[in-house]
């Protein structure tokens, strides 16, 4: 009690002895000017979107270079003020991927394509056709019932079940992955699916996602291909799979600045967004521009702004290191991947503040949301010193939240995450520029300079852990393991990113970098599989884990 009394009187000798600069701060007309310069540059059509990976991405970090520079931040990334980053964008293929049937070829992309499911490999053999290809005695279900000489063949498979395609029917459990799993165990060397059902969707041909391929060819067949397979006798059968999955590299831009202090305050908002409706998009329309003008130019444009600010306001007690992050929108690639590549020493942080989405503050509730105020024991009377007048405050505790502050939290620093709220235009191609509110933005802009000022010359934060509930699952489970997953892992596995006190795992003995492989029966291959597996107990159950730590395999005990 005393050190932590001590402590708080320290923050309060230092604030009070902030020296005075002569730094001019811009008007609130000069600061509404420069951000709407900023967020109509950035969220104009020519970006696209600011997709991560492409053209519309180099235009925004080559803009937060130039504003950079003009600030006087120092380059921190890997290549100058970049940081590079590889990651999957899809799949492209090869001429090996063949569909021939009866002696008669089909077009790849027209008339079939390998499911992400896939693994490379050309397959000539016997056709069987199993219906939907479920062996389930609780269910008196055998589609494999009497079925002789599998061995080697090439499975005809229906991608729906007997109930159609409903996951919260009696046959939900029956997915495409485990069908496949008990084809192969069955002999399968490849599989065809096709989809007789009408009133249900065909399978994904969405190679993003982070789906683990099996060892088999795997191709989904429509069209007048898919009638032949189904009603046709079949004398002759070539199946092949040829995937090149296309590598992209996304972009941080890291400006620093170096006051030669013993710690650093990390400031980051993500400048990516959804291009022409990538996934995530909630819009149903044909492809169109998803400009991101709240999502998030307006963080960034907050970001620029704060830098010329504290380098302006000549704040010597901290470093400063201002980050810019891509792949935020395709699960906080750029920040998982800067904090575990670096480029300054993390155990020197103080604390991260993340701005994403401030640009939409409701003027009848002026209500700021600030995610992470339980990651240290300062943080809610840091806020309530800082807030400026006429600003409300909604804080949670939690440092888990689906923005690029979480992947700070990981590694025990302290965080604030800034939030203006959701909205109708989110994620959708209205997110324009003429629907931000500056009055608002400059408001909060406002308040995180004064935080700023108020914690130059503390000691560093001391972090606190914080109850965070439900984080790696979506509010359909009746369970949560209490883990964070690494959504950037695209191995065999789901790679746990961080393991929350007082969960399931947590008590289990589980670990962050562990790589969760089974979960009770069910083999966890990715994190679709892991998710299902997930969603098949209730609480109170116990079953066994099983995960690969380093090079070995560690089988732990999980109650939920």
């Amino acid at each position: 009690m005393i050190r932590r009394n001590l402590f708080f009187g320290i923050i309060i000798l230092f604030v009070a002895s902030c020296a005075s600069s002569h730094y001019l701060p811009l008007s609130d007309q000069q600061l509404k000017e420069t951000l709407k310069q900023h967020i109509s540059t950035l969220a104009s059509d020519a970006f696209e979107g600011r997709e991560t990976g492409t053209p519309g991405e180099k235009m925004a970090y080559e803009y937060i270079i130039k504003n950079f520079k003009k600030s006087g931040l120092k380059q921190k990334g890997d290549k100058g003020y970049l940081q590079e980053f590889n990651f999957t964008s899809g799949a492209e293929f090869g001429p090996s991927t063949q569909l021939l049937i009866n002696s008669t070829f089909y077009e790849s992309g027209k008339d079939f394509f390998p499911l992400p499911y896939s693994s490379n490999g050309v397959v000539t053999g016997y056709v069987t056709k199993l219906k939907y290809g479920i062996t389930d005695p609780k269910l008196n279900t055998d589609d494999y019932k009497g079925k002789v000489n599998l061995s080697k063949r090439l499975f005809v498979l229906e991608t729906g079940t007997p109930d159609g395609n409903d996951p919260h029917g009696k046959f939900g459990e029956w997915d495409l992955r485990k069908k496949i799993d008990l084809a192969i165990k069955k002999g399968a060397a490849a599989i065809l699916f096709i989809n007789s059902d009408t009133t249900s969707d065909d399978p994904s041909h969405d190679w993003k996602n982070h789906t683990a391929p099996s060892t088999i060819p795997v191709l989904f067949v429509k069209g007048h291909a898919a009638s032949v397979l189904k009603d046709s006798i079949i004398t002759n059968c070539t199946a092949g799979a040829e995937i090149i999955k296309i590598e992209k590299q996304g972009h941080n831009v890291i400006g620093f600045i170096d006051n030669k202090a013993e710690k650093t305050v990390v400031v980051g908002a993500h400048y990516d967004h959804l291009g022409y409706g990538d996934e995530g998009s909630l819009y149903r329309g044909a492809p169109a521009i998803h400009n991101g003008a709240d999502d998030n130019a307006s963080g960034t444009a907050a970001l620029i702004e704060l830098g010329k600010f504290v380098k302006g306001k000549k704040l010597k007690k901290s470093n400063y290191l201002f980050i810019a992050f891509s792949g935020e929108e395709k699960g906080l690639l750029g920040s998982n991947y800067f904090v575990k590549h670096p480029t300054i020493d993390l155990k020197k942080v103080s604390y991260m503040l993340n701005m994403d989405m401030l640009g939409r503050l409701k003027p009848d509730e002026k209500t700021l949301i600030i995610n992470g105020t339980g990651t240290s024991e300062i943080w809610k009377s840091v806020i309530d010193s800082s807030k400026t007048p006429n600003l409300k405050i909604k804080e949670t505790d939690s440092g888990i939240g689906p923005s690029d502050h979480t992947s700070f939290y990981l590694q025990d620093i302290p965080v604030l995450h800034f939030f203006s709220g959701t909205h109708s235009d989110y994620h959708k191609p209205s997110d324009d520029e003429d629907k931000i509110n500056y009055e608002g933005e400059i408001m909060i802009v406002h308040m995180i300079e004064n935080i700023l000022v108020r914690l130059d010359e503390s000691p560093k934060l001391p972090f606190t852990k914080t109850k965070n509930e439900d984080n790696e699952e979506t509010p359909r489970f009746k369970v949560t393991l209490g883990v964070v997953p690494d959504y950037a892992f695209d191995g065999e596995g789901m790679r746990i990113d961080g393991v929350t006190d007082g969960k399931p795992a947590s008590k289990a003995g589980l670990q962050p970098g562990d790589i969760v492989i089974q979960l009770g029966d069910n083999k966890v291959m990715d994190m679709m599989s892991y998710m299902k597996a997930l969603g098949k107990f209730n609480k109170g159950d116990s079953t066994k884990v099983k995960v690969k730590r380093g090079n070995v395999e560690v089988e732990k005990v999980v109650t939920f």
